[in-house]
């Protein structure tokens, strides 16, 4: 054995884990940026398609999926280089999308033609294309991938589609201009948020019926002002983060008794929230103030502002570079 090899080894466990890395859209840049989730750095920026508004990841980490809502296309693109590999079908002007669990299924909202489009990240093929209400944003898959949802702005209603048949099978009414929505991890409840109603619609999956609706008061803030979109929630189930838009708040709601315990005032026009894995750390993107807001989640206090690009607005957290590889290395590195 060379006798380099012994420092090289030491050299190697000395070196510490990379934190996770957090992708926020910057919807007036057309890029991404990409934020370290350890030290919360700006580590780089690559450009996108035009108006980048919903991100997501592989199951694997390595592809990240970017809805270019401008070009009509969702890109699947190397986080590691930022280089585009190819576009998927996705009908026009996608807004959000969700991954079923199976990992290659995307359910796509549309919003100029009112459909959700189903395609296979892995045959690039288009699976269906649904009819749904008016203007449809938000998109969720339950957990155990039976049913998927799309919210419509202005039909003012939660969409169930049968994952099976790919058919819509009912609506649910909800407040005006649903935006959002998200599956308790058990997959009994899903929360929508309603922008206009100023509410969140928390929904019995079982019977498709709202259970409770919470609505929002801040001190000081006029009720118009206070807009729900994105829903995170906290990975230990007890709690709900609610980005309340132009009224600058995430509102903390106990996911028992639905009660408001805290209003955590972050950057301009709050869109969207993602947590890292552990669940400790709340990523918040400013649209106006075009920055992100880092939340710590047992304290609900703001730890951290980070720049970005102009009106950021789709944020999601994925593993560190050097664990998407499967054998450890950064993919597309060298052996």
């Amino acid at each position: 054995m060379s006798r380099l090899a012994p420092l090289a080894l030491l050299l190697c466990l000395a070196t510490p884990a990379r934190a996770e890395e957090i992708f926020i859209s910057n919807e007036r840049d057309n890029t991404v940026s990409v934020i370290d989730g350890g030290s919360f750095e700006v580590l780089r920026t690559f450009p996108v398609g035009r108006r980048p508004r919903g991100v997501t990841f592989s199951k694997d980490g390595r592809a990240l999926y970017v809805c270019a809502s401008d070009s009509d296309a969702v890109q699947v693109i190397d986080p590691d280089t930022g280089q585009v590999r190819h576009n998927l079908p996705s009908g026009e002007d996608p807004e959000q999308f969700a991954l079923a669990p199976d990992g290659r299924t995307l359910f796509i909202a549309n919003e100029e033609n009112a459909t959700t489009t189903v395609v296979d990240a892995q045959t690039r093929r288009v699976l269906a294309q649904i009819d749904v209400g008016i203007e449809p944003e938000g998109v969720a898959v339950s957990p155990d991938g039976a049913t998927a949802v799309t919210t419509s702005e202005t039909t003012n209603m939660v969409h169930w589609i049968d994952t099976r048949t790919l058919q819509a099978v009912e609506a649910t009414p909800v407040g005006q201009r649903p935006r959002f929505a998200a599956f308790s991890a058990d997959g009994t409840r899903l929360w929508a948020s309603s922008e206009i109603g100023g509410s969140v619609a928390v929904i019995d999956v079982a019977s498709r019926k709202v259970i409770e609706t919470i609505a929002f008061a801040v001190k000081g803030i006029a009720a118009d002002r206070i807009q729900p979109v994105g829903i995170q929630l906290a990975k230990d189930g007890r709690h709900a983060f609610v980005a309340l838009g132009p009224s600058d708040r995430v509102a903390v709601v106990n996911t028992a008794t639905f009660q408001v315990e805290s209003y955590i005032l972050v950057g301009r026009r709050v869109w969207q929230l993602a947590l890292n894995a552990a669940g400790t750390r709340l990523f918040t993107t400013n649209g106006v103030s075009g920055d992100v807001t880092v939340i710590d989640t047992e304290t609900f206090r703001p730890l951290r502002t980070v720049k970005v690009g102009r009106f950021p607005w789709g944020v999601a957290a994925g593993p560190p570079a050097d664990a998407r590889a499967p054998d450890g290395r950064a993919a597309g590195a060298a052996p």
